[in-house]
């Protein structure tokens, strides 16, 4: 593994920080507050929050809306050497994106029992037909991520 892959605690934690305050712009959108940010060699190459309400997209979660601004900053669809930052697990569509992105890592915050495909609902990093693997590490800053979407879905129930 080249060692830019590897990542020390502050360094996730700091890039997790990141993805809670773009999870605050989702909210703000009165979007579900996920955030993400994709990193390479210590420099974030696309953000994004959950925007499917106010985009009209049902694609349009933070993982994708990251991807795809780090692919068009770096001026290709493969993200090899890659981190991707999420505060919630992400779901299958995400999961898949990330696979052919030739993301490296995930690091994710709080898992997603409903949905979640790296080990909440199932896993699809786990499937042996994929030629690309993805290293997870979970649970960062996992109860401030996990505050923030109860909080949010506590607010919607009234």
């Amino acid at each position: 593994m080249p060692d830019d892959l590897l990542s020390t605690d502050h360094e996730d934690t700091h890039w997790m920080h990141r993805a809670l305050e773009l999870a605050d712009r989702a909210e703000t959108a009165g979007e579900v507050p996920v955030g993400a940010v994709v990193v390479r060699d210590g420099e974030a190459l696309g953000e994004g929050w959950n925007r499917p309400i106010g985009a009209t997209d049902p694609t349009a979660h933070a993982e994708i809306v990251a991807l795809r601004a780090a692919a068009d900053r770096a001026g290709n669809y493969r993200l090899p050497g890659t981190t991707l930052y999420v505060t919630l697990e992400p779901c299958p569509m995400c999961v898949g994106a990330m696979i052919h992105a030739r993301v490296a890592r995930l690091v994710f915050g709080t898992a997603d029992p409903k949905s979640g495909a790296v080990g909440g609902a199932l896993d699809l990093l786990a499937f042996p037909g994929h030629n690309h693997r993805i290293r997870v590490t979970g649970g960062v800053l996992e109860a401030e991520c996990a505050r923030r979407l109860r909080a949010f879905f506590r607010a919607r129930r009234g």
